[in-house]
């Protein structure tokens, strides 16, 4: 896709998935970026993948150099600050400033924490059957993909207990991987305390391996309700949208300064 450069519309935004085997993930996406796109149809957007997917994140950084982009606001499609935030994407970007200085490239933080998260956990779980009337007998596990940074577990945690604080008579965090409790622990440990509705909610953007996992989890543990991924929901391609803001803006102060 050629992207001629025009700055009278602000960067280009590059948005770096992970990426799977799973050709679920990139469909889900795409379809996210396509709803980034369908609110700001003017915003240059382009979609790479870390592994698995094409086209990874030195081809478009190449094509964007050679179609004559100057400015691109890099966004990490995560939702907390581990291992790809910190080390992947950072080696990534600056492999390709070093292969193409013109190309002046702001990487966004990532998606977390922000409000329209449980937002859109909300939504997801009110789409999977229940309503507002049910959260006072209901207890959810927030199950998230897992990592071994303490900074991104923390922040699940946080996730958990926002949403706690929407209603919901309990929130479990739990884990596919890398750090306890599992999705079925969660769940029976909402059961042993007496709750009497227990819900899912995976805190994943797209299906995949681990999030697979979450769903097996919830069927053998027997949670009443299992609550679809994040996907492409309204929250999550408006906090696409924020994020990019933000770096653009940072960008902007950070060379009148």
């Amino acid at each position: 896709m050629h992207l001629p450069h025009s700055p009278a519309h602000g960067p280009v935004l590059l948005v770096i998935a992970h990426g799977s085997r799973d050709p679920r993930h990139a469909a889900t996406v795409h379809a996210l970026v396509r709803r980034v796109r369908s609110l700001r149809p003017e915003l240059r957007l382009s979609t790479a993948f870390l592994d698995f997917n094409a086209p990874s994140v030195p081809q478009v950084l190449e094509r964007m150099a050679n179609d004559g982009v100057r400015d691109v606001v890099a966004l990490p499609l995560l939702l907390t600050r581990a291992f790809h935030a910190k080390a992947d994407i950072p080696s990534v970007l600056n492999e390709a400033r070093a292969r193409h200085p013109r190309l002046r490239i702001t990487q966004a933080e990532v998606l977390g924490p922000s409000p329209l998260l449980p937002a859109a956990l909300e939504r997801r779980l009110y789409e999977a059957g229940l309503g507002p009337a049910d959260k006072r007998s209901t207890g959810v596990v927030l199950a998230s993909a897992g990592s071994s940074d303490p900074e991104a577990i923390a922040v699940i945690a946080d996730v958990a207990r926002e949403l706690r604080h929407t209603g919901w008579c309990a929130v479990r965090p739990a884990f596919a991987s890398a750090a306890l409790p599992r999705t079925e622990d969660a769940v029976r440990a909402l059961r042993a305390e007496g709750v009497a509705r227990v819900a899912v909610a995976p805190y994943v953007i797209a299906p995949g391996r681990l999030p697979d996992r979450i769903v097996a989890g919830a069927a053998e543990a027997g949670a009443d309700v299992l609550a679809d991924v994040l996907g492409p929901a309204p929250e999550l391609a408006r906090l696409l949208l924020e994020r990019y803001e933000e770096a653009h803006m940072d960008r902007i102060v950070a060379l009148a300064g």
